[in-house]
């Protein structure tokens, strides 16, 4: 990912995000196990433990994490009864999908899923207003709590580049990951937007 040199492609007139149907960039039982460096919600020891694959510039993500995630979060991850793991995924432009993720990394684990969450809803706006860099310093300043500078530094890191890199390469060849989002309840694999009362039978059949 080094040689994408996030910045520079920020700064690039004519983002879009039109056109990434599927958001598929690149998929057979992807591991259902949270890792250490995976973010996650919720008890450890849920019965049922909610994987979702996700990417930062991916439309159908942004329109879940909308429209469906408060809901199922109330209902099920801040009651205990699941476990919600986010697994990083990068699909076109993905320049702008590592910045999301980036920046939700330096923000900290207590503001990682507020900061992924004003990138998703900013998608549009970085669009239309073909001005990434102006939005996500917005986002990074709140609810990042970063300076500019700390931005900045923040989307220079290689070492946290190189992780992301990482981590969405074990996605794609260890757990086969093709397209985003894709979730994983107890060991099923889902692919494609869910909506809640899809869930709620996921979940209850996960929970036996």
């Amino acid at each position: 990912m080094a040689e994408r040199r996030i910045i520079a492609v920020l700064l690039a007139a004519g983002l879009s995000l039109s056109g990434v149907s599927a958001c598929a960039p690149r998929a057979q039982d992807p591991a259902s196990v949270a890792q250490a460096d995976d973010m996650s919600l919720g008890d450890p020891k849920a019965k049922v433990q909610v994987v979702e694959y996700a990417s930062a510039s991916c439309p159908h993500c942004a329109r879940w994490d909308m429209e469906v995630f408060p809901a199922f979060k109330a209902k099920y991850v801040d009651t205990g009864k699941v476990r919600y793991t986010l697994k990083e995924f990068l699909t076109e432009p993905e320049a702008l999908a590592a910045a999301g993720f980036l920046l939700a990394r330096c923000a900290g684990k207590d503001r990682y899923f507020p900061v992924l969450d004003a990138v998703f809803r900013g998608q549009e706006e970085m669009v239309a207003t073909k001005d990434p860099k102006g939005v996500l310093q917005r986002i990074a300043a709140n609810p990042g709590g970063m300076s500019d500078a700390q931005m900045e530094a923040c989307l220079k890191d290689m070492n946290a580049e190189k992780a992301l890199e990482a981590r969405v390469e074990r996605h794609e060849k260890v757990d086969k990951v093709t397209s985003t989002p894709t979730f994983i309840i107890n060991g099923r694999r889902i692919e494609g937007e869910m909506t809640l009362p899809e869930l709620d039978a996921a979940i209850a059949k996960a929970a036996g």
